[in-house]
């Protein structure tokens, strides 16, 4: 396995929302690693009711990134998109699910080097007010009710790299201690 930052502290630091690419593919190994995050991620009770729909298909990225009102351009763009969907049959928690795999597919894309951006869609709507979660699900031709989708991760090589994140942004009034 090839070296990766190893801090995590680190990696969070480093963590941008990247909405502008290269153009290079993602190397294989990369997105292995990434997508073995996402199936690693904590689930409830440990029932794992996410299913990772993996797209490179740039007719289908282009649908996507229209998917919703705003907020999804990134995905024409972007080399590959990962959809996190879960059987909401078999968990009541799926969207904390769904969020824990996303986050853990964030963070191992910055380790990689892989510029990444979550594309939020549930309870988002399209610029003619329909749900955009539809527009996705048909786009990706699931038609199980039961499965739902939180996000999309958007991703590919960083067209520039973004400045990190400091120690100093961390508001400690946030913390209450009692």
């Amino acid at each position: 396995m090839p070296e990766m930052e190893n801090n995590v502290l680190e990696v969070i630091l480093k963590r941008r929302s990247c909405r502008k690419y290269a153009g290079e593919a993602i190397q294989e190994e990369k997105m292995k690693r990434i997508l073995e995050a996402g199936l690693l991620a904590p689930t409830s009770m440990n029932k794992k009711p996410c299913e990772f729909y993996v797209i490179t298909d740039k007719a289908v990225l282009q649908k996507l990134s229209k998917a919703k009102k705003m907020g999804a351009g990134m995905l024409s763009v972007c080399s590959a998109a990962v959809a996190v969907l879960a059987d909401s049959g078999k968990s009541d928690v799926w969207i904390e699910d769904c969020a824990c795999a996303l986050s853990y597919m964030s963070l191992t894309a910055t380790a990689e080097g892989v510029g990444n951006c979550w594309c939020q869609i549930r309870n988002r709507s399209t610029l003619m007010g329909k749900d955009a979660e539809g527009n996705v699900r048909k786009a990706l031709g699931v038609t199980n009710e039961k499965m739902r989708l939180a996000g999309i991760l958007a991703l590919g090589m960083p067209a520039s790299e973004a400045k990190p994140h400091t120690e100093d942004e961390v508001d400690w009034k946030k913390v209450h201690k009692i």
